[in-house]
């Protein structure tokens, strides 16, 4: 198994998403690449919102998961996803080693040409993941009724379900 973590805005999201992807084993909503050490949600700092994926590479390729990654949220809004403003909410790729660095950027060079406005993910080293709060875990699956669950979530959930049929747990 290998991990990669990911930034696309609000935990919630794209949490909900990759725990219905085949080959991934395990999602952890939490923080990473900011200045504190050991965050929380109210104190958060620098860093942004991220999931760590647990993956197996023989299921699902890194290549796929960036893939996956990039349709699931808007890569070209600095800081921001829909309503959810803030540095906590940006686009960003947290990679274990260059190589994985240089692979996020090949897929990004290679799905650029589906927004109009240019990719700002931020591609980076991970330092340290901290894991969010429990409440933060597993959050759509136990609120699915809530209502940020239905109207942001869902449609994100839906469009991964649609485009990613092969990826489907």
């Amino acid at each position: 198994m290998k991990t990669i973590v990911l930034g696309g805005g609000c935990f919630w999201c794209i949490e909900a998403v990759f725990q219905r992807v085949r080959g991934v084993d395990k999602v952890v909503s939490g923080y990473a690449g900011g200045d504190l050490k050991d965050p929380t949600y109210e104190q958060h700092g620098t860093h942004a919102e991220v999931i760590q994926v647990t993956y197996d590479p023989d299921v699902i390729p890194l290549e796929k998961v960036f893939e996956i990654f990039f349709a699931v949220h808007d890569p070209t809004t600095v800081n921001r996803q829909g309503n959810d403003i803030g540095p906590q909410y940006r686009s960003i790729i947290l990679c274990n080693d260059y190589l994985e660095s240089e692979l996020a950027h090949r897929v990004i060079d290679g799905v650029k040409d589906l927004w109009d406005n240019p990719v700002v993910t931020e591609v980076t080293l991970l330092d340290t993941f901290y894991p969010a709060e429990d409440y933060h875990q597993n959050y759509f699956n136990n609120n699915p009724e809530a209502g940020y669950c239905q109207v942001i979530i869902n449609p994100k959930i839906a469009k991964f379900q649609e485009k990613f049929k092969d990826y489907l747990k």
